[in-house]
């Protein structure tokens, strides 16, 4: 079996790129469950609303976009494409690990 479990790809800054396999022991899966996702942090709320608002027209919203329980905001869509976008800002970040 040749799958990757995780990956993580630093994009910039404070972006990255989060892809997966879900292997077939673990059931049944559809082709939104096998997709990439990429994770965006934003500098600030009012930019972290324009990304959100602007990739996610025509798009399913799957997280609507505000405060979080651990502190951040942010959201989550697939766009009109399928691609699943993680939006956040978090004040407290100091970028990927």
């Amino acid at each position: 079996m040749e799958k990757i479990m995780h990956i993580s790809l630093p994009i910039g800054k404070n972006n990255v790129l989060i892809a997966n396999d879900v292997p077939e022991i673990m059931g049944r899966t559809n082709e939104n469950e096998n997709r990439s996702k990429i994770a965006v942090s934003t500098e600030s709320r009012e930019e972290a609303d324009k990304v959100y608002n602007e990739l996610s027209a025509g798009g399913a919203i799957e997280g609507s976009i505000g405060d979080s329980p651990r502190g951040s905001y942010g959201g989550m869509f697939r766009d009109k494409y399928g691609i699943e976008w993680i939006v956040e800002f978090d004040q407290n970040d100091n970028g990927p690990v």
